[in-house]
């Protein structure tokens, strides 16, 4: 390409487009995939026992991004001191500790006082009642609303710059931007890149599983 052939306007144009490519890839590089969590229980083996028989195993229904993960064809009735969900989804594969995890919108329906903790953690859990085609289990303690986190791989630590149990600010892309604090890093080398979110922070910032992203803007 011969320079001399374009006007100085010309050349101004085409500077432009080729900067605004180079802050597009870096934006790109930036991105982080939003997986939004609906409300799920994962379950025990005594307690898939009681819930659907003895020596029942879960049947994978869908997998999740996460590797190894994956939403089972059971589901659940959750009974609170207010009201109840059904149809809640139970999701696999089974944990040594059974938990139930809701919104903050769930808990007003149910009548239940769940703290927002680390996947689990337990601290202050609340408790419900669940029911299954063979039977009911009482959870003590056992239910929570799901901080905010993001999942990504060693690699990905790296190039994000940041470390295991980190507290981050994201902020949402979208027609309803929005900033989430409190956001906990979790690395392992299992793990797909992924920032999740419940329904009503999703729905705050107008977030579909389709296409939306989130990009760490701040570190604490």
């Amino acid at each position: 390409m011969d320079c001399q052939n374009f006007s100085d306007e010309q050349l101004l144009i085409v500077a432009e487009q080729l900067l605004h490519q180079i802050s597009e890839k870096k934006s790109e590089n930036k991105r982080i995939p939003v997986g939004i969590s609906n409300r799920h229980i994962h379950l025990c083996r005594q307690d898939i026992e009681t819930l659907f028989g003895r020596g029942f195993n879960l049947v994978p229904k869908n997998y999740l991004s996460q590797p190894g993960q994956f939403a089972s064809d059971q589901t659940v009735s959750v009974v609170g001191v207010k009201g109840s969900i059904h149809n809640v989804r139970v999701l696999g594969p089974e944990r040594c500790v059974s938990q139930l995890e809701i919104s903050r919108t769930d808990s007003f329906q149910l009548g239940v006082k769940a703290p927002v903790n680390e996947s689990g953690n337990l601290t202050n859990a609340g408790s419900a009642l669940i029911i299954g085609p063979k039977g009911s289990v009482q959870l003590k303690e056992n239910v929570i609303i799901a901080k905010r986190h993001i999942h990504m791989t060693p690699k990905d630590a790296k190039r994000f710059a940041v470390t295991q149990g980190q507290i981050v600010s994201v902020k949402t892309t979208g027609e309803r931007t929005t900033v989430f604090g409190e956001t906990i890093i979790r690395i392992d080398d299992g793990f797909c890149l992924e920032c999740h979110l419940d329904m009503d922070e999703a729905n705050a910032a107008g977030l579909n599983n389709k296409h939306s992203f989130v990009e760490i803007i701040k570190e604490i």
